[in-house]
């Protein structure tokens, strides 16, 4: 079960596109973000909790996209509903469909902070559009900011005039530690009344590090210095929003946001994304603030949303994923403890994720590497630098799978101890 995979055809593709597409494909999907030499490069088509590469191998899909896919690939219900929707009514047009009501009213039940909503197609539209909210009801300009929240040009991994993204583009962005009450404090301090606004995930999910829950009295603290300094607080909820609550973390951990940005699992692999809030702060979108695209009214992406929603719902998905999940971490980490391979588990019920403890020699990056290179052989498929989803598709007997070939690919590590 170790053998290394056939990729014949996924590198053919590779070097294919290399001279048509600048690095073959875009960040985060490029070969060095895997283990390059063992993981696919193209994937052929999925189903369920399952994925198909171009070379027939297929794999326990425990990236999901990396993260849209809540329930499962290709799940019947929500396509016929888009495809219903093309055949008797289209869906780009000049003006709105009645649908964006229904799916407006439907995110405002669920979700506490959300009065009023805009519909849009990424998460980096959402993330743009609460900052450009936020500085239009406060009239300030500095941002408080923590986390990952997209390609926008002050929120990339990467600055400089060689990123394309000159200083002064991102010069009034502050970044924070999560779970650092007191440095957010200094910087209201230090700025004092130039803040509009702190963005931060609600949990924490940087790539490469174990993801990380907010600490008792955190969230809480994030919104008091937001009141007391007339600012917003922004959460950016991507991740979480349909994960680990219908209503999104705001509406788990019991602490509201003004601003929210949603997407990835609303519409299960759909394009759409969405920002909500207060009236009094989302209001400024009615004649202050310029927020337009061609394609955030297309219907398609809230028939999707809409019947996602449903399901969501009726199936209560998000507990049988919350079960799963905590039964599933607890495997990991008995195998973990069992193994003596430095390494953590984090990110249950919902988003799993195994990193390496740096150490001076850099024995890590070759522990991790090798991991990464036995689950793939193994057909489980998940990535080094980024964690993982749990998807209602996930059979029992999938996860008890992908925990035994973890429980396989730790021990192979081990021998480079």
């Amino acid at each position: 079960m170790s053998d290394k995979l056939n990729l014949n055809n996924t590198f053919k593709l590779y070097e294919e596109a290399l001279n048509v597409i600048p690095g073959a494909i875009l960040g985060i999907r490029r070969p060095y973000n895997f283990v390059e030499g063992e993981y696919p490069i193209f994937f052929e088509s999925a189903k369920g909790g399952k994925v198909i590469d171009v070379d027939g191998n297929e794999y326990i899909d425990m990236l999901c996209a990396y993260g849209p896919i809540i329930i499962g690939h290709r799940e019947e219900e929500i396509d016929n509903a888009v495809i219903e929707q093309i055949r008797n009514k289209g869906f780009c047009m000049s003006l709105t469909q009645q649908v964006q009501n229904k799916l407006a009213k439907k995110i405002r039940d669920l979700i506490p902070c959300c009065e009023k909503m805009v519909l849009m197609k990424m998460g980096t539209d959402a993330t743009t559009a609460a900052i450009r909210v936020a500085r239009a009801y406060t009239k300030k300009i500095k941002i408080l900011s923590c986390g990952y929240h997209g390609w926008y040009d002050a929120f990339s991994e990467v600055h400089g005039i060689e990123a394309g993204i000159p200083k002064k583009l991102y010069e009034d962005f502050y970044e924070f530690e999560f779970n650092n009450l007191e440095e957010v404090e200094i910087l209201f301090k230090k700025n004092k009344d130039e803040i509009a606004a702190i963005i931060v995930n609600p949990i924490h999910t940087p790539g490469g590090r174990e993801v990380e829950m907010p600490k008792p009295g955190y969230l809480e603290g994030l919104r008091e210095l937001a009141s007391d300094n007339n600012a917003l607080l922004i959460y950016d909820e991507i991740r979480t929003g349909f994960r680990v609550d219908m209503g999104g973390a705001q509406k788990m951990f019991g602490v509201v946001p003004d601003l929210a940005a949603f997407g990835k699992a609303m519409g299960n692999g759909y394009p759409i994304s969405t920002l909500v809030g207060k009236a009094e702060f989302m209001d400024v979108l009615l004649e202050k603030v310029f927020l337009s695209s061609t394609f955030f009214p297309n219907s398609l992406t809230q028939i999707a949303s809409l019947k996602t929603i449903e399901i969501l719902e009726r199936e209560k998905v998000l507990d049988n994923i919350h079960q799963k999940g905590k039964q599933f971490a607890k495997r990991i980490k008995e195998y973990i403890e069992d193994s003596g391979v430095p390494c953590i588990y984090s990110g249950e019920p919902w988003m799993p994720y195994i990193t390496f403890i740096p150490d001076k020699d850099f024995l890590y990056r070759k522990l991790r590497d090798e991991f990464y290179r036995q689950l793939i052989r193994r057909k489980i498929f998940l990535q080094p630098y980024h964690h993982g989803y749990i998807c209602y598709r996930h059979s029992e007997e999938d996860l008890d799978f992908a925990a035994n070939m973890i429980n396989e690919a730790l021990k192979k590590a081990k021998k480079l101890l």
